[in-house]
């Protein structure tokens, strides 16, 4: 293994180890995080290592670190990002319903708006070839093949990519990660009725709005009673 592989190797583990106390709630917001020395000699890294691991949490929004003071735990509720969102999904299994049924609201949020943008902004083009995609995942439906998962997520991007709002389209990168981490689940929220997927791009290649954000509501709210 070389010197940088293994430099990697331990920054990686001091992260892990605190990012789960952290979640863990092991270490509560305002905490101080156990010093370099002690780091040091509880995962027998060096004192470089701990300190690349500390960045790392620091930029996930989960200590803040002091010059020459403490590094004390933030509250990952007020300060970090939908980036920590697949931590939160692989911390503990299986997550919590609680976590599950938000994860699966914000992406009914923004996929039903993002389906209105669509209709809105994309020229009659991308809306026909969203309407071809949806319909060749219609025939899939119901059938089992294990490509439709994957044609589901890709087809929501095309959406959100249509839509051209870029907050959107990060935000439906972490909710896709987070779902990919649960395959079993994400198999679950393939869509098991080709018509639904049939109206869906009707609509969109007709500049439907109305149908199709109808359509999207149906499809992506009806699947937050999975996480119930």
């Amino acid at each position: 293994m070389s010197p940088a592989t293994a430099a990697k190797l331990a920054s990686a583990e001091v992260h892990d180890r605190l990012r789960a106390q952290i979640l863990g709630g092991d270490l509560a917001p305002g905490d101080r995080v156990p010093s370099e020395r002690v780091l040091s000699g509880e995962l027998g890294v060096n004192r470089h290592a701990i300190r690349e691991g500390l960045k790392r949490l620091q930029q996930a929004g989960l200590i803040e670190i002091s010059q020459g003071g403490a590094t004390r735990v933030l509250d990952w509720r007020r300060h970090a990002g939908l980036d920590l969102l697949l931590d939160l999904m692989e911390h503990g299994r299986p997550p919590p319903a609680a976590l599950v049924r938000s994860v699966l609201e914000m992406r009914a949020s923004i996929g039903v708006d993002a389906v209105r943008r669509c209709v809105e902004r994309a020229g009659e083009r991308r809306r026909s070839e969203i309407a071809a995609d949806a319909a060749a995942l219609a025939d899939l439906a119901g059938t089992g093949d294990d490509s439709l998962v994957d044609g589901y997520t890709r087809l929501w991007g095309e959406i959100v990519d249509g839509s051209e709002n870029l907050a959107y389209r990060l935000a439906l990168n972490s909710l896709s990660a987070a779902l990919d981490s649960l395959p079993d689940l994400a198999a679950e929220l393939a869509p098991g009725d080709p018509a639904d997927l049939r109206r869906l791009g009707a609509a969109i290649g007709s500049g439907d709005d109305e149908a199709a954000v109808t359509v999207a509501r149906v499809l992506l709210e009806g699947d937050i009673a999975v996480a119930r």
